[in-house]
């Protein structure tokens, strides 16, 4: 084990606290968004209570797995959370959660507004319950606009902010992203939120209502390249940033392979112009500076991808790292996760599941030099503390036989 993972697993022994110890979050999220910023909070040291409904978080379910309702998406984002089952649609069952909540520091959930309103689980009955609780709702809309209430998944928000169709313009197909892009970057977008949140909280002594909708947090990224001319008004030319357009910004193909490389900056180019022995007075001037480049990528990077493909990789690994310029090698994903730097800095982590057997996760990539992130315990079986938790919200057993007993609280099975 390296440095980086023996510290990792000295700080979890020896129980080191992260940045958000003692800060309680109630987890009412599912699938992927919410799970991965609830994940995040987790790993800061947070206390992170994921209520699933009967059937579970529905990533419990996709394969591959070892053991049913443990698939490997929940394993990768599930981490540093206990588990606890309530049918909210039960009268016993809602009142157990507001009884965690009164406790709570965050309440976080992706479920639809209307169908949180018909449980009276929104802001307005929370915030009364618990004055000081930061109340995220993570919705696919915001909802003062037309599309409020509409059900919203990664795909759905990836094509209404044009994602898939600039992937089209430039290969003339349009696909999805090959990863959960947005789910992802909207979970990033709520931990931060969460954190601002707290920071108003611990001021103020006031909790709010926080609203992170999914189409207008992605449309916010998306146009942050792309707005281009209608940055102005009158406009002063079409949407779309021309250099990730242009259709030979792709891995470069070499004699032998393929190399990532991003001759960028000015003086990038002048190393590479010095590196393949091109005097200045003999450079075509539509490379002369960063504003030349602009208005011709398509030329730019059609000239760089034939020029590439008349030397090996290795070739040219050695010419960009000798001129200092951004390069490395086309990953897939075996070799993504074999790759030596990650294995180095500790990257990957291995946990000991009860019931999963050893278990290989992305653990946190921050380090702290005073409150260092940790992973303190595997992702949880369906239902696995249910009475641990409620015992500490104050819970008799006969309370918890009594909610056990009519289904509005069920137990692990195994």
């Amino acid at each position: 084990m390296n440095q980086r993972g023996r510290a990792g697993a000295q700080a979890a022994a020896t129980g080191a606290k992260g940045p958000l110890a003692g800060v309680r979050v109630i987890d009412l999220t599912s699938v992927m968004m919410g799970p991965y910023a609830t994940m995040i909070l987790g790993d800061y040291g947070a206390d992170v209570i994921k209520v699933e409904s009967p059937e579970g978080d529905v990533m419990r379910y996709a394969a591959p797995m070892r053991s049913p309702r443990m698939g490997a998406m929940y394993l990768q984002g599930n981490r540093n959370k206990r588990s606890i089952v309530l049918d909210l649609k039960k009268p016993r069952g809602r009142e157990a959660l507001l009884r965690l909540s009164e406790t709570a520091d965050v309440f976080v959930h992706n479920v639809r507004p209307a169908a949180m309103r018909r449980l009276k689980l929104s802001a307005d009955d929370l915030l009364v319950v618990n004055p000081r609780l930061v109340y995220v709702a993570l919705h696919g809309f915001g909802e003062e606009g037309p599309y409020a209430g509409r059900p919203a998944y990664d795909d759905l928000i990836q094509g209404l902010t044009a994602l898939p169709a600039l992937v089209g313009k430039i290969t003339g197909e349009p696909r999805y992203s090959p990863a959960t892009i947005a789910d992802r970057i909207v979970g990033l977008n709520a931990t931060h939120a969460i954190l601002a949140g707290l920071l108003h909280r611990d001021r103020t002594g006031e909790g709010q209502a926080i609203e992170v909708p999914m189409f207008e947090t992605m449309a916010q990224f998306v146009l942050g390249d792309h707005m281009a001319g209608r940055s102005y008004d009158p406009p002063l030319g079409p949407p779309g940033y021309s250099r990730l357009l242009a259709p030979d910004r792709r891995p470069y193909r070499t004699r032998d392979g393929y190399i990532c490389a991003l001759i960028y900056t000015d003086k990038h180019w002048d190393a590479f112009f010095s590196a393949i022995k091109t005097d200045p007075e003999q450079r075509d001037p539509r490379f002369k500076d960063m504003s030349a480049r602009t208005r011709n990528y398509d030329h730019v990077y059609k000239w760089l991808a034939d020029l590439i493909e008349t030397r090996t990789t290795a070739e040219w690994m050695r010419l960009f790292e000798e001129a200092d310029i951004p390069c490395g090698p086309m990953h897939d994903l075996d070799s993504l996760i074999d790759d030596p730097h990650l294995s180095e800095v500790g990257f990957f982590r291995e946990i000991d599941h009860p019931t999963e057997g050893k278990l290989r996760v992305a653990g946190p990539a921050a380090r702290w030099s005073r409150t260092p992130s940790s992973i303190r315990s595997c992702p949880p079986r369906l239902g696995e503390h249910g009475d641990e938790i409620l015992r500490e919200a104050g819970f008799s057993d006969g309370d918890i036989e009594a909610l056990a007993g009519e289904g509005a609280m069920v137990r692990d099975s195994g």
